[in-house]
């Protein structure tokens, strides 16, 4: 009797569907411990910014702290390398941008894969992208800015969050169509490029909108954003393509774990941080930075960073950035 009272069990038990069984699991368990979210750039920027406030949301409604961690340099790929060696059961988790899907491209060294050494939960944002002077530069405009760098090769140095970095891309994309020679200058973070503008260390900087109140308090000079609509906050200054120039970026942003993540703890993490996204303080921090909220649940968002992969590499070749 016991011996078929066993079986009985054990037949209903794998008749339940494995997604529901997971998902009252997960439910029951996760989380019970805070949740580290790394942020793989220095604090202070628009990234960090946005993230501590998402952080703060989704620990109310777990129920666990929701601890940041910042892991600047590198170009902004030490969060994903401190994924390949954490567990996957979503307690720890990163900000995923750009860089980290491209970076393993420029860096053969780099041996994680951004598609299948990823899991990803949501696609939340994305970023404004601008070229900024301080607000006594010479320059007025961005085809003076270029005009400039054209008759003094070499004399210019600008700053970016990082080589490899969207705004680097972006800024180089220019300069190759225009045949000009200019020093690009890493940082660890926007933070650190503002700072190193308004102090003098570099001529201007390409940028994403943590520069927004500085050009408000007119310490900083907007000159184009890489978006392809104008900034909601300043819709007197261009874009690029508007100025002739075929270069349109909106950066799309969100979050990660590690590869192999329970899709019920997935979802957990995905329906907080959805929420969270689309709370009054979340939103009008997106709408002092100028950024889109650009909601993908984690199938979508790596599909969608699967093509971008593709269209990257065609940037990285044409730029003549991919290693030999």
């Amino acid at each position: 009797m016991s011996r078929i009272t066993r079986r009985a069990a054990l037949g209903g038990a794998s008749a339940l569907p494995f997604g529901a069984a997971g998902t009252a699991h997960a439910q029951a368990k996760f989380p019970d411990r805070p949740i580290k979210l790394i942020i793989p750039w220095a604090a202070g920027g628009p990234a960090d910014a946005g993230f501590r406030i998402l952080a703060e949301s989704v620990s109310q409604k777990l129920g666990q702290p929701v601890v940041v961690e910042n892991k600047g340099g590198a170009a902004g790929v030490l969060g994903a390398l401190a994924l390949q060696d954490a567990k996957p059961d979503g307690y720890t988790i990163c900000q995923m941008h750009m860089s980290m899907l491209r970076q393993p491209m420029l860096n053969p060294a780099l041996k994680y894969d951004p598609i299948k050494d990823l899991t990803y939960i949501l696609q939340i944002t994305g970023f404004v992208m601008g070229v900024v002077v301080r607000a006594d530069a010479p320059w007025k405009s961005l085809p003076e800015l270029l005009a400039y760098a054209k008759a003094n090769p070499g004399k210019l140095n600008w700053g970016t969050l990082g080589a490899g970095s969207t705004q680097h891309l972006a800024m180089e994309s220019l300069g190759m169509a225009q045949g000009l020679s200019w020093t690009h200058a890493p940082y660890r973070g926007t933070a650190d490029t503002m700072r190193a503008l308004l102090g003098g260390e570099i001529d201007f900087a390409s940028e994403s909108s943590g520069w927004a109140p500085m050009v408000m308090a007119g310490k900083l000079r907007l000159l184009a954003v890489f978006t392809g609509t104008r900034a909601k906050r300043f819709p007197d200054v261009p874009t690029v393509r508007e100025l002739g120039l075929e270069i349109a970026v909106d950066s799309p942003g969100g979050l990660v774990g590690p590869k192999g993540m329970d899709p019920a703890v997935v979802k957990i993490l995905a329906d907080a941080f959805r929420a969270a996204a689309q709370e009054p303080k979340h939103l009008e921090f997106l709408e002092n930075m100028d950024q889109p909220l650009m909601l993908l649940d984690g199938p979508a968002y790596r599909e969608a960073m699967i093509k971008t992969m593709e269209q990257e590499r065609e940037l990285l070749r044409r730029l003549k950035l991919l290693p030999a």
